[in-house]
């Protein structure tokens, strides 16, 4: 059985494009492996250095995944601050770390053009503390974007570079963790791209949303004026309706609205109802377990401890052996 482990943001509400982008594929893995899911509040602060309420958001961002069916009996799910033992690794990471690599690093570049304001050492050392988070475990297995896959080479680099310092073989390599076929891309209700709240809150169908908003969201939808003749093809705007659909939609309902609009007869008006009321049904039971859990304050406390005492009894060794290998001995 393979170790994973992987960040969760820790600010914002789960939407639909995070569902099927990996948090089903996170219940399903917390069965097949030993998996720790951790909330980066820490993480957070490299571009919001004063949260309006971290708490709050973290508080939140627990809640919304538990309502997704992530078991704290079968996965670790904890809080990133609960565990000192990263910021340690994190510290001893970066003694090792150099600038210069730091510096190439195309996030960090990135960051520098959209914050110039708030260019701070976190943002420089990220990759170091996403490694941390990773080592501390011994992790062999992360599930990652596209735009993660530099740092997760940066984390295989100052893990080996640990091993070579220190000649030990005490760090494992770990890779990304490929969902395959299961990595499904959600579109947003823009006309374009995915679904995302950087892309704006009317983009995006969050899991517990009220469903007045659903059916408001949805009755925005870009379309354009229809096909004018048989085999046309699709829009990206109109793909994107379709899409959605194959996702919450019954295939009956699906073929229903593909007839028409081969036939050149569709109206978008009646498509974007039905899809609303497919998403408010779909929904519903994320909606409905959302809620319950945020007036259950004693069992999300329990769940909280729960993962802060697993986390630390897997975190609490490596350091122990860290600290061993590199040299620190009591007096």
């Amino acid at each position: 059985m393979e170790t994973v482990v992987s960040g969760i943001r820790s600010t914002g509400r789960l939407h639909l494009g995070n569902y099927f982008g990996a948090v089903r594929n996170f219940v399903k893995m917390q069965h097949e492996h030993r998996c720790f899911f951790f909330i980066a509040d820490y993480h957070s602060l490299t571009t919001h250095p004063a949260p309006s309420d971290l708490h709050a958001g973290v508080r939140q961002i627990m809640i919304e995944y538990l309502a997704c069916g992530l078991d704290p009996e079968a996965a670790t799910l904890y809080i990133q601050s609960d565990l000192p033992e990263t910021a340690e690794l994190y510290l001893f990471l970066n003694m090792n770390a150099y600038m210069g690599e730091l510096e190439r690093c195309t996030s960090f570049k990135e960051k520098i053009r959209s914050q110039p304001d708030n260019i701070n050492g976190g943002l420089l050392t990220y990759p170091v503390l996403m490694a941390a988070d990773i080592l501390i475990h011994h992790a062999t297995k992360v599930p990652v974007g596209k735009d993660q896959e530099q740092h997760l080479e940066m984390t295989r680099t100052f893990g080996t570079r640990f091993n070579r310092i220190y000649k030990v073989q005490y760090f494992p390599e770990p890779y990304a963790f490929n969902f395959g076929t299961e990595l499904v891309k959600v579109p947003g209700l823009d006309g374009s791209g995915k679904m995302g709240k950087s892309e704006g809150e009317g983009n995006a169908i969050f899991l517990g949303e009220d469903p007045e908003l659903i059916r408001k969201k949805v009755m925005r939808a870009v379309t354009d004026s229809g096909p004018v003749q048989p085999g046309q093809p699709r829009p990206e705007a109109i793909q994107n309706l379709f899409s959605l659909m194959h996702l919450v939609s019954s295939p009956d309902t699906i073929a229903h609205f593909d007839g028409q609009y081969n036939a050149c007869t569709i109206k978008y008006g009646e498509m974007k109802k039905q899809l609303a009321e497919d998403m408010i049904s779909f929904t519903e039971p994320f909606r409905t377990k959302i809620k319950e859990l945020s007036s259950d304050g004693d069992y999300i406390r329990k769940v909280i401890l729960l993962g802060a005492e697993k986390a630390r009894s897997s975190a609490s060794k490596t350091i122990k052996e860290v600290r061993e290998i590199i040299g620190f001995r009591k007096f």
